[in-house]
This record gives structure tokens, C-alpha cells and sequence, in this order.
């Protein structure tokens, strides 16, 4: 069994053939390494029992149900993954900090034969390698953040940046939100932070820092989620501006197009209104909420546009993104498809030219 680091692991994965997580399934499921498979050596019932045992009884006890349950699981999981295996295939297996949980089933591997790795440090370590990154890699890009206030476009508009051969960082894609509080999207949770870290680590290592990256302007968090320091002030004080614009009659269109499923269930609506009581009042989020009841949408967004959301992105603008004096201008005539990708090409284009 030979250990691997953390930091030689993420600077080159093809180091193994098959990265196995042994954590338990609610571990694997809050965050892990980008590619691995869960063999868990112990579930998530085995290993509350197990601590039990260690914090009230002895860690002797411990060790003599958990190296029961781990030796039923392993042979389980050889039995079901290993028989087909060629004689060079080389795994990789981690738990938390590299101890006992992947030590088990990197010895039984080894023991076959099989030439197995064992990550020094456990998944404890890599996270170490993604913050570190984290702090790191946003200092290298070239940012051009699309600002513009909501219902502008900006988001739909990083999208056919991409298909325009751009490079994108599309945060609210990642973190599964559309930044305001109303961004949460239908069926769909924000992944934990350690997830979102790691999604985004895996999205900045693809970047390539000679190229322009463009990015939507967002605050510190996007729903529950928090951007990294870097990043944020990555954006704020050296990004590039590209001010997006778009009418008042155009922008609320295209709200109805975003926010649609909420027809469906207007009280989710109103509640998620509630949480503007401490910032525009009671009374006025009550008429939003009257508004919305009956069933007058165009006017609900406009009022919300007009009384909260552009005096917001204005105060915000003003105090974080230096560079906006200095933005470029780019008004959107609607959010066709056409029209979308007509700017896109003309913004991806401009970027690439000597400066």
C-alpha cells in the first residue's frame, strides 16, 4: 500500500484508475473528490453506533463491533465490485484523515494484489488543497463581470457567452440559485458549502488564465452559499465591467419567464416575500403580496424592480465594483435567443482583441 498526497492527487488524477471513497453514504453525499465512488466500510446507522461505543463505553469496545461491520462490508463490497477486475487496475481509497476506515480496504486490496494507493491525509487533506486553491486561483483570472441590473439578462447572456466559445464561471449554476430571495429553484437544493467549494475549485481549474473569463457580478453569498474572499474581491477590484441593460417592459417579460413556477403556488411566493419585511417594511411587502394574490404578475415584479431591486444593485454597485465608471455599455433589445447571441459574439469577440 503506498500513500499518495493530497496536493499530487489533485495536480494529477490519472494517478489511479479508481478513486474510492470508503465514508459513510451521508459524508460522500455533503461533499467528496471529484470522481470517486462511495464504498462505505461503515453506513450511516454502523458508524453513529460505533461512536457510541468509543464516547460512552471504550474505544476497545469500538474497535471490536467496528472491525466486524467493516469485514462484513468489505467482503460485500469485493464481492460485488472487485471480481472483474484486470490484475494492474490501481485504486485510490480515502476516508477522513486516511486512517483506519480506508486503511481496512486498501490492506484487502493489497493483499490481492492489486497495487493500491492510500490518500495521506484522507479527504481532511484535500479539503485543505481546495481551500488553499480557493484563495489562489481567482488571483490569476482576467474577469469580465457582466453587470446590470435585475431581469437585464445577465445570466442568460453568460449562457450564450459559452456556447460562443467563451470561458464562463457560471456561479449561480453552480451553487444551484439565482442569488436573490427569490432564487431558490424549484426541486432543486443548494449543495453543501464544502460541495459548492469543491464544484467551484474543480470549475476554476479548467480556466485557462490567458484566455477572458466572463462572470455575473453576485454579492458574498448566493442563497445560502458563500463566494471565497478571493474571488469576491477578485470581481470588485480588478474585474472588468460590462454594464448590461435592458427596458423596463423588457426586463419584467423576462422575469415572467424566469419566475413562472411560481403561478403555481403563490403562497411560497409571499413567504418568500416575508423575508424583505426588515428592508422595505411590512406594508409594502403586504401590497407585493396583494399584488401576487391576484394574479397581477407584471405588476408585482415592476413594483418589486423599481422599489427594490434596482435601488439595491444601485447602493451595491456604488460601494463595491471600482471599475464600473470605467464598464462598457451593452443594451440588450429583448432576451430572444437572437438577440442573445448577436451580443455574445460581439462581447466574445471584443475580449480577444489586443488591449
Amino acid at each position: 500500500m503506498t500513500p499518495i498526497a493530497a496536493r499530487v492527487l489533485a495536480d494529477d488524477a490519472a494517478c489511479c484508475d479508481t478513486l474510492i471513497d470508503v465514508r459513510s453514504p451521508a459524508e460522500f453525499a455533503a461533499d467528496h473528490l471529484p470522481g470517486a465512488v462511495n464504498w462505505p466500510v461503515l453506513d450511516d446507522r454502523e458508524r453513529r453506533v460505533v461512536g457510541t461505543l468509543y464516547q460512552q463505553i471504550s474505544a476497545h469496545e469500538a474497535r471490536k463491533v467496528g472491525a466486524a461491520l467493516v469485514a462484513r462490508n468489505v467482503a460485500a463490497h469485493l464481492e460485488r465490485w472487485v471480481a472483474g477486475r484486470p490484475r494492474d487496475w490501481r485504486p485510490l481509497v480515502y476516508c477522513w484523515r486516511g486512517g483506519q476506515r480506508s486503511g481496512s480496504l486498501a490492506w484487502f486490496l493489497g493483499q490481492i494484489g492489486f497495487r493500491t494507493q492510500q490518500l495521506a491525509g484522507g479527504y481532511k487533506a484535500f479539503r485543505g488543497v481546495v481551500r488553499d486553491d480557493l484563495e489562489r486561483l481567482p488571483q490569476r483570472l482576467d474577469l469580465h463581470v457582466l453587470t446590470g441590473r435585475t431581469g437585464s439578462g445577465k445570466t442568460r447572456l453568460l449562457q450564450a457567452l459559452a456556447c460562443a466559445g467563451a470561458q464562463v464561471l457560471d456561479l449561480e449554476a453552480l451553487a444551484r440559485h439565482r442569488g436573490s430571495v427569490l432564487g431558490a429553484l424549484p426541486g432543486r437544493a443548494q449543495p453543501t458549502q464544502k460541495g459548492f467549494d469543491t464544484a467551484l475549485w474543480q470549475a476554476l481549474r479548467t480556466l485557462d488564465p490567458a484566455r477572458p473569463v466572463f462572470v455575473e457580478s453576485e454579492s458574498r453569498k448566493i442563497g445560502a452559499l458563500q463566494l471565497p474572499d478571493a474571488l469576491v474581491a477578485r470581481m470588485r477590484d480588478h474585474g472588468r465591467c460590462v454594464e448590461v441593460a435592458m427596458g423596463d417592459a423588457q426586463r419584467v417579460a423576462l422575469l415572467l419567464e424566469d419566475y413562472a413556477f411560481f403561478v403555481s403556488d403563490v403562497e411560497h411566493f409571499c413567504r418568500r416575500l416575508d423575508a424583505l419585511v426588515p428592508l422595505c417594511g411590512r406594508e409594502r411587502v403586504h401590497a407585493w403580496q396583494h399584488l401576487a394574490r391576484a394574479g397581477r404578475w407584471a405588476d408585482v415584479f415592476g413594483a418589486l424592480m423599481r422599489e427594490h431591486y434596482d435601488p439595491l444593485y444601485e447602493r451595491s454597485m456604488q460601494r463595491h465594483f471600482v471599475q464600473r465608471a470605467h464598464a462598457q455599455r451593452l443594451h440588450l433589445r429583448d432576451g430572444a435567443a437572437g438577440t442573445l447571441a448577436a451580443a455574445a459574439a460581439q462581447l466574445h469577440a471584443a475580449s480577444l482583441r489586443p488591449r
